[in-house]
């Protein structure tokens, strides 16, 4: 799965095109099988094709299955970026509506932190990088809650209280926003999907083979259609790799608000 990892990030294109090569090279095998058959006891492609057909539906329903799950994952990772910059906007007014100084503090260090976020959600799969955006968000986070420590003992009011409310579900939120980025498609489901592809595609063209014709241009495009398929589903399930990456925007414009005066919802 890493090797995959490694291509895809690289490029999705270089990684659809392996995809396709292999079952490409899969039918061929399987047509030619499918002719060494035909030619030894002859076959009975009409027995053969309600197997095949049966297996190409149950690998569609494989398909329709991950593919469901990638795009449940990708839109939790949108739906927890709102949820993590709305929880730094709640934050960042309580702090400025207190406006002591140890609040202002509060209220500039949460702009760096929206900064930070940002940044982790742009990251790609150094993990360097991702492990050094951990650790300033844990530093600010800690640095954060010690001017919070100090504003509750000095009022320990509705109004400091609800400033604490506000900055635990903030980092409640980067949190769970870091964890959702850890979760990727389960390598067994992946691997499940590879190899039901490439037996499906190596079983079609094994009853062409007993037939002794394929339909070449067909077969390209069929392979076509399920390569891009599978390149979706790996896409979306993977929070840093391919195209369908989760923006930022909403850290941007959380950070445009901070900069006006007030931010965004």
């Amino acid at each position: 799965m890493s090797l995959v990892a490694a291509i895809a990030e690289r490029s999705v294109v270089a990684f659809g095109l392996l995809l396709f090569l292999f079952q490409m090279l899969a039918h061929e095998v399987g047509y030619r099988l499918g002719r060494r058959d035909n030619k030894r006891s002859g076959g009975n492609p009409e027995t053969v094709g309600v197997v095949v057909g049966g297996m190409l539906a149950l690998l569609a329903f494989v398909l329709a299955l991950t593919l469901s799950f990638s795009n449940t994952r990708f839109g939790e990772l949108r739906r927890g970026s709102l949820a993590e910059t709305n929880a730094i906007s709640t934050a960042w007014l309580r702090a400025k509506a207190i406006g002591d100084e140890r609040a202002e503090t509060i209220a500039d260090l949460l702009v760096e932190y929206t900064q930070v976020r940002a940044d982790f959600t742009h990251a790609g799969r150094d993990k360097a990088a991702i492990d050094a955006l951990n650790l300033r968000t844990a530093e600010l986070q800690s640095e954060i809650w010690g001017n919070l420590s100090d504003i509750v003992r000095e009022r320990p009011d509705p109004v400091s209280a609800s400033l604490m409310a506000a900055l635990n579900e903030t980092f409640d939120m980067s949190a769970a926003e870091r964890f959702a980025f850890e979760l990727a498609l389960p390598t067994q489901l992946f691997w499940l999907l590879i190899g039901m592809s490439l037996v499906g595609v190596a079983s079609l063209g094994y009853q062409f083979g007993l037939k002794d014709k394929t339909p070449k241009l067909l077969v390209a495009l069929f392979v076509v259609m399920l390569t891009s398929v599978i390149v979706v589903i790996l896409d979306l399930a993977s929070a840093r790799l391919g195209n369908f990456r989760v923006a930022a925007p909403v850290y941007e414009q959380t950070l445009e608000g901070f900069r006006s005066g007030a931010p965004l919802p």
